[in-house]
């Protein structure tokens, strides 16, 4: 019986498994959301929450305690950087597990983990189809910027001067017509 035994072990050594965290931890503060099991991310969780509030405290002390953890130089900056100025006025509760379904291999449950209060990066909007305009940009210190246009490809290049070509000549053989037709 496992009473008060805290925490899973996924069928790994404590070598294994701490290797495993350590590796989880490091991509969840790099990339600020990782697809992995639920078990894995209900366990990630208290861990990457503990490296977080060490990452608040901003102390040598606290800076050697995560390296324990995050043994990446980078991820450790960025941690008691942006990621410690982002959660200071918040008490706990750094990260987000979202259910995504089973996988399909063996059905183990899927969840993605993520912190909260994430930057939101958004898309480049497309525009419609057909009705490609230009985009008017804010006009720096020089002056006013030309607005830019997308490059076409050579194959719609290629057939809008045949158009052009074959188009061109027959405008005027109308215009000689009427002419004609008005003498």
């Amino acid at each position: 019986m496992r009473h008060l035994k805290a925490g899973r072990k996924f069928g790994r050594t404590s070598a294994h498994r701490k290797a495993l965290f350590r590796n989880l931890v490091t991509a969840l503060i790099t990339r600020e959301r990782i697809r992995t099991t639920l078990a894995k991310a209900k366990e990630l969780r208290s861990k990457a929450e503990k490296t977080i509030t060490l990452g608040k405290k901003g102390t040598l002390h606290a800076r050697r305690l995560a390296f324990r953890t995050v043994q990446e130089k980078e991820a450790l900056q960025k941690l008691f950087g942006p990621i410690a100025e982002r959660f200071a006025s918040r008490n706990g509760g750094y990260t987000r597990i979202i259910k995504i379904g089973n996988r399909k291999g063996d059905a183990a449950p899927m969840a993605f983990i993520e912190l909260v209060e994430a930057e939101v990066v958004k898309a480049p909007e497309k525009p419609a189809k057909g009705k490609a305009k230009a985009k008017k940009e804010t006009p720096a210190k020089g002056g006013a910027k030309k607005p830019v246009k997308k490059a076409e490809p050579k194959a719609k290049a290629e057939t809008a001067k045949k158009a052009e070509t074959k188009k061109s000549p027959a405008p005027k053989k109308e215009a000689a017509d009427k002419k004609d037709k008005k003498e």
